[in-house]
C-alpha cells in the first residue's frame, strides 16, 4: 500500500507531495533483494543495491552476479548491469524451487561448482558459512567443504604477526578469515581488511602492501574470493598522481650495512637479498646486515618496531588451535576440472577494456620478449653445433666458460668425425627449434601432451635440469620457439610457488600411482577405503602419506597428499634446479610478473598456420614477378585446402628452419625472391625463400612440392643416420 501511494501524484498540496517523496525514498530503501530476501544495503558485503522502479525489482549486485543460472546478455545500460529483466525473473523463478542448505528457505540461486556437490545457498548465507565466491573467469562459487585453500609447506612462524593493513596481531595460519600474500612470504592479512582495500583501490591500484606486486597478488586474491572492482581508486582522480608510491623499496637502510657492493645491491636467494619492513615496506635490510637466517624471519624498521612494541595499543592475539581438517575438504575437483559456468562480464568491464589493453594486464608476450632482448649485446659468440647430436653439442656450447647468454648467437654446423673440419653457416632459429624439440621428448619431462618435470637422478647429478631451464630462457630471448608443453601445474609452481599449487590426476604419468588414486577416489564405504589403503600400505608408508581414516571424506585429503607428493615434493630438487636455469636473462621474473601472457606460449602450442598468415609473413624485397607471386598465393591456398603433398609447416621449415612463428618474431623478417630457377631455394640463415619463375601453375606446384618434400625428408634421414651411428 505504501509503495502504491508513494508512486501516485496526490493533489492535496505541495507539502504533502514532499512528504510522499520522502516516504517513497524511505520505502524503496527498505525493499528486499529478489534473490536473498534481505533489505540490507551494504556494498562492501553484498555489492551495490539496485532498485528498478519500472519493474518493481530490487537486487544486490553480488547476489545477481553469482547466481548460477544467469549471464550477462545485454549491454551495460540495459536491464540491471547488463542482465536483462526477463533473465532475472527466470532466474528468480528457478531459484524459488531450490532450498538454501543454510537457512532452509527457498530462493537459493547459487550452487557449488565442485562436481557432484548439490549444495545451494543465498549469497549472504554463503558468506555466513564461509563459502568462497570468485569474481573472475566463470564467477565460480564454492561451498565450505570445497572452497580453495592456501597451502604452505611448513609453518615457521612461532609467534603472532600483524595484519599488514590494520596492524592487529593475527595467528599466521591460512584460513577463511586469514590470507597470506603469494609474493611476500611474511605478509598476512584479514580477509575483511583486504576486501575493503580492494574496493577502495580498484583493479589498477590493488597490490601487495609490502612489495607492490599486482599481477601475482591480484590473481591469488581473486582465487580466494576477494572482489576487485574494475574502477579507479577512490583516492586517485588525477592520472599518474603519486606514481612514486608504486615503486617497491630496494635499499639497505640499517645503520651499518656490511655489503661490500653497497646499500643498493640486491642478490635474490642469498644473504645479500634485500628484505623490506613487513609493516611499512618503505625501509629495507640485507638479510646478513640484520642477522636474518632466512627470508621467513620477521623484520621491522626502527620506526615501526617502536610503534608496535612500545605502545600499549597493540596486544598479541591469543593462540588458536589449528582448524579441523574436516572443515577444509578436498573433493573430485582434484581429479577433474569443475564444470564452468556461462561466461559473463562484470559491470564496467566494457568501459575499461580499452584502458586495460594498454596496461600490464594485457601485455603482449612478443613485446615482453623484445624488452628482454634489449640485454643482448652486439658482441657475437659462435656456437659449433652438430645437427645429428643437438643436445650434446648444445650442452658443450652453453657450458663453455666463454659463453655469455647476453652475447648474440651465431651458429656454425659441423659434422662429427669430419677429417676436413668443414663447417657451414647455420640458422640460429633452426638450432633453437631443434633444441626445443629434443627437450620436449627428453627424459627430463614426463607426460604425454602437458608435461611435468620427471625425477632422473643421473640428470640431477649432471645438473641437466638447470641447463634445460637455461636453454628455454635463451630460446625465448634470442628469438627461438617457445616450448608449449608445460602443464598448468608446472607453470603455476613457477609463478605462484609449489606451496600454492594443487596438482590434478592428469599430472600423474605413472600408471600404477594413477590407479591407486582412482581406487581411493571410487571407494564408496569406509571398509572399501581401508581395504585399498591396506593393499597400498607399503607405498603410502614409503611416501609418508599414511593417515588415520575416520570418515569416507578423509579419502580426499589422502588423494591430495599423494598428488602433492608425486607431482611436487618428489621432484623438488629438479624443480629448484630448473627454476634457477629459467632465471637466465631475467626470464623467470618476467614470467612471474606477466603470467597470463606467458601461459599462452609455455602451456599451449602455437596457432596453426594458414595461407593468410604465411602470405603476410613473407615480404617481397626484390622486384617481383607478378605471375610468380600469383602462383605463390595460389600455392598457399592449395596447401591450406589439402591439395598439396606439403603442409604450411613444411614451407616454413624449408625457408626458416622453424615449424612455427617464434613468440618474438623472426629476425630478419622472412622474405621472398622470384628467380629464374627450376626449383625453390630456402636460405634458413636469412629466412629467405626463392621461388621459381615458371610458365604454368601446374609446373610451379610440382616443383615446389618435389623440392620441399624431398629436402625435408633428406634432412630427416641424415639426422637419423648420424644418430644411429
Amino acid at each position: 500500500a505504501l509503495c502504491t501511494l508513494a508512486g501516485k501524484s496526490v493533489g492535496i498540496g505541495d507539502g504533502v507531495k514532499v512528504e510522499l517523496t520522502v516516504l517513497y525514498l524511505f520505502t524503496f530503501s527498505l525493499l528486499a533483494c529478489v534473490f536473498c530476501r534481505k533489505n540490507d544495503d551494504c556494498p562492501n558485503k553484498y555489492g551495490e543495491k539496485k532498485t528498478k522502479e519500472k519493474w518493481n525489482l530490487t537486487v544486490h549486485y553480488y547476489c545477481l552476479l553469482m547466481s548460477s543460472g544467469i549471464w550477462q546478455r545485454g549491454k551495460e545500460e540495459e536491464g540491471v548491469y547488463g542482465f536483462l529483466i526477463e533473465d532475472i525473473r527466470k532466474e528468480v523463478n528457478r531459484a524459488s524451487k531450490l532450498k538454501c542448505c543454510v537457512c532452509k528457505k527457498n530462493g537459493a540461486s547459487i550452487g557449488c561448482v565442485a562436481p557432484r556437490c548439490k549444495r545451494s545457498y543465498h549469497f549472504p548465507c554463503g558468506l555466513q558459512r564461509e563459502c568462497i565466491f570468485q569474481f573472475t573467469g566463470n564467477f565460480a562459487s564454492f561451498c565450505w567443504n570445497h572452497r580453495p585453500v592456501q597451502i604452505i609447506t611448513s609453518n615457521n612462524y612461532r609467534e603472532s604477526l600483524p595484519c599488514t593493513i590494520c596492524l592487529e596481531f593475527i595467528e599466521p595460519i591460512p584460513s577463511y578469515n586469514i590470507l597470506r600474500s603469494p609474493c611476500c612470504k611474511n605478509a598476512w592479512f584479514h580477509r575483511d581488511c583486504l576486501q575493503v582495500q580492494a574496493i577502495n583501490a580498484g583493479v589498477f591500484f590493488f597490490r601487495c602492501t609490502i612489495c607492490s606486486n599486482s599481477d601475482i597478488f591480484q590473481k591469488e586474491m581473486l582465487r580466494m574470493g576477494i572482489h576487485i572492482p574494475e574502477k579507479d581508486a577512490s583516492w586517485e582522480l588525477e592520472e599518474n598522481a603519486y606514481q612514486e608510491l608504486l615503486q617497491h623499496h630496494e635499499r639497505c637502510d640499517v645503520r651499518r650495512c656490511r655489503c661490500k657492493e653497497g646499500r643498493d645491491y640486491n642478490a635474490p636467494d642469498s644473504k645479500w637479498e634485500i628484505k623490506r619492513c613487513q609493516c611499512c615496506g618503505s625501509s629495507g635490510t640485507h638479510l646478513a646486515c640484520s642477522s636474518l637466517r632466512s627470508w621467513e624471519q620477521n623484520w621491522e624498521c626502527l620506526e615501526c618496531r617502536g610503534i608496535i612494541y612500545n605502545s600499549g595499543e597493540f596486544q598479541k592475539a591469543k593462540k588458536h588451535v589449528l582448524p579441523n581438517s574436516n572443515n577444509v575438504g578436498i573433493t573430485d575437483c582434484l581429479l577433474e576440472e569443475s564444470s564452468p559456468k556461462l561466461p559473463r562480464q562484470s559491470p564496467g568491464s566494457q568501459s575499461k577494456d580499452l584502458l586495460r589493453q594498454g596496461s600490464k594486464f594485457r601485455r603482449n608476450v612478443s613485446t615482453l620478449l623484445i624488452e628482454l632482448g634489449f640485454q643482448i649485446k652486439k658482441k657475437t659468440k659462435r656456437l659449433y653445433i652438430n645437427k645429428a647430436n643437438i643436445w650434446t653439442s648444445a650442452l658443450d656450447a652453453f657450458r663453455n666458460r666463454n659463453f655469455n647468454p647476453s652475447y648474440a648467437i651465431e651458429v656454425a654446423y659441423v659434422i662429427e668425425n669430419d677429417n676436413f673440419g668443414s663447417e657451414h653457416p647455420g640458422s640460429k632459429q633452426e638450432f633453437l627449434s631443434l633444441l626445443m624439440q629434443h627437450l620436449e621428448n627428453s627424459s627430463l619431462f614426463e607426460g604425454s601432451l602437458s608435461k611435468n618435470l620427471s625425477l632422473n637422478s643421473q640428470a640431477l647429478k649432471e645438473n641437466l635440469y638447470y641447463e634445460a631451464g637455461k636453454m628455454l630462457a635463451i630460446s625465448l630471448v634470442h628469438g627461438g620457439p617457445s616450448p608449449g608443453f608445460f602443464s598448468k601445474t608446472l607453470f603455476n609452481c613457477l609463478v605462484y610457488g609449489p606451496e600454492n599449487t594443487q596438482p590434478i590426476l592428469d599430472d600423474v604419468s605413472d600408471f600404477d600411482v594413477a590407479q591407486i588414486i582412482i581406487r581411493i577416489n571410487t571407494a564408496t564405504t569406509i571398509a572399501d577405503l581401508k581395504s585399498v589403503i591396506n593393499e597400498c600400505y607399503n607405498y603410502l608408508e614409503l611416501i609418508g602419506c599414511l593417515r588415520l581414516i575416520t570418515t569416507l571424506s578423509d579419502k580426499y585429503m589422502l588423494i591430495k597428499d599423494i598428488l602433492v607428493y608425486h607431482v611436487i615434493q618428489r621432484v623438488q630438487a629438479p624443480f629448484e634446479s630448473f627454476k634457477q636455469g629459467l632465471k637466465t636473462l631475467g626470464v623467470l621474473e618476467k614470467i612471474q610478473a606477466y603470467p597470463e601472457a606467458f601461459c599462452s606460449i609455455l602451456c599451449h602450442k602455437p596457432e596453426s598456420l594458414s595461407a593468410k598468415i604465411l602470405s603476410d609473413l613473407f615480404a617481397v624485397h626484390t622486384l617481383p614477378d607478378v605471375k610468380a607471386l600469383g602462383f605463390w598465393n595460389s600455392y598457399l591456398q592449395a596447401v591450406e585446402d589439402g591439395k598439396s603433398t606439403t603442409t604450411m609447416e613444411d614451407i616454413l621449415i624449408f625457408a626458416t628452419g622453424c615449424s612455427s612463428i617464434p613468440p618474438a618474431g623472426f629476425k630478419p623478417t622472412p622474405s621472398i625472391e622470384c628467380l629464374h630457377v627450376d626449383f625453390p631455394v630456402g636460405n634458413k640463415c636469412n629466412n629467405c625463400l626463392a621461388i621459381p619463375v615458371t610458365n604454368t601453375y601446374k609446373e610451379f606446384q610440382e616443383n615446389m612440392d618435389f623440392t620441399i618434400r624431398n629436402t625435408l625428408k633428406l634432412e630427416k634421414e641424415e639426422s637419423s643416420h648420424y644418430i644411429g651411428h
